[in-house]
């Protein structure tokens, strides 16, 4: 022990903390294990009939309100049920429409890609046949120059050549002439 002022305090406490300890008997141990022992049948019979008057109440409110969350929640259930079924045969649907669409835009490219192919076929005939044409053009024109220098190679020969020889050579002509009506004319009467 400590001595002096502080020394009894200490062995004050000390003592105090010592009594404590013993002071309970065997006695009250098992007087206190009793009684609460006795408790617990009265608290759990406390706490049966609070939970039978709180579902009785609540039995009550939701038949006095007629809903019931339970019914709530399969009502919103089958409503988004019934939602996601018109979102998924709204989304068939428009798909199916889609593919149509898509079907019909490929049916006109393939007849507009038929029709360019048929243009580019008749355009290319059409090149040709003018090519052709534009031969034939140029040897035409080819062959009424040559006809034009030997008509005016005749006009000037005929020009240069003495009258008295063109007027027989008219004369001749027509002589000719006459001479082949007058022997079709003689072998048709007969």
């Amino acid at each position: 022990m400590i001595r002096g002022s502080h020394g009894r305090e200490l062995s004050l406490s000390a003592g105090l903390l010592s009594l404590m300890i013993a002071v309970i008997p065997d006695d009250a141990k098992s007087n206190g294990i009793a009684r609460i022992g006795s408790q617990p049948i009265v608290l759990a019979a406390a706490a049966l009939i609070v939970l039978v008057v709180g579902a009785g109440s609540i039995a009550l409110w939701r038949a006095y309100t007629g809903t019931s969350p339970e019914q709530d929640r399969v009502v919103a259930a089958r409503q988004l049920q019934v939602r996601a079924a018109q979102a998924s045969e709204q989304l068939v649907e428009k798909t199916k429409a889609l593919e149509t669409t898509q079907q019909e835009a490929i049916d006109q490219l393939q007849v507009v890609q038929d029709q360019i192919q048929t243009v580019k076929r008749l355009l290319a005939a059409q090149q040709n046949d003018t090519k052709r044409l534009s031969e034939q053009v140029s040897g035409l024109a080819e062959a009424v120059d040559g006809l034009r220098q030997s008509f005016a190679s005749a006009r000037a020969s005929e020009a240069s050549a003495p009258p008295s020889t063109r007027n027989k050579s008219i004369r001749t002509r027509s002589h000719a002439t006459r001479s082949a009506h007058r022997k079709q004319a003689k072998s048709t009467a007969k």
